[in-house]
């Protein structure tokens, strides 16, 4: 089975920090195909962005080599325009392709700030988002 999620830039950033992590562990399902990461250019970018922060400490080539594997590993999607007020602006990106992507697949917003999202049983934690695998996968 496969799981469609939009993965929030902060649970990327915890799992490049700490990969034996409950975030890295959601990356690890990404690399191994049960994961389908929902991206766009604007999604890319950022990520990129933030782990090239110099506080982070992390080497150009394997973030290239990160955002290049998810890349291939993601389903493009553009997101359309939702008429919502959000904490952080820069969190509507996330949000716009998760609802888009909803229309057609269920898919999942996994966040580590689930404060910056409307309260909604497909926005989720790392944690929440493996134990909906690993449920659906022992039943």
């Amino acid at each position: 089975m496969k799981y469609y999620a939009v993965i929030d830039t902060n649970v990327l950033v915890s799992a490049m920090l700490k990969w034996n992590s409950v975030p890295g562990s959601i990356m690890q399902l990404v690399f191994d195909g049960i994961v389908v990461p929902i991206v766009n250019e604007e999604i890319i970018d950022e990520y990129k962005e933030v782990l090239l922060r110099p506080k982070f400490k992390l080497n150009y080539g394997i973030v290239e080599r990160l955002l290049y594997r998810i890349s291939e590993a993601g389903f493009y999607l553009v997101g359309e325009r939702i008429d919502i007020e959000l904490p952080d602006e820069d969190d509507r990106v996330f949000y716009e392709v998760v609802m888009k992507s909803r229309k057609d697949e269920d898919s999942y917003l996994v966040t580590g700030n689930l404060k910056h999202f409307p309260a909604e049983p497909f926005v989720v934690t790392p944690r929440q988002m493996l134990d909906i695998i690993f449920t659906d996968n022992n039943d």
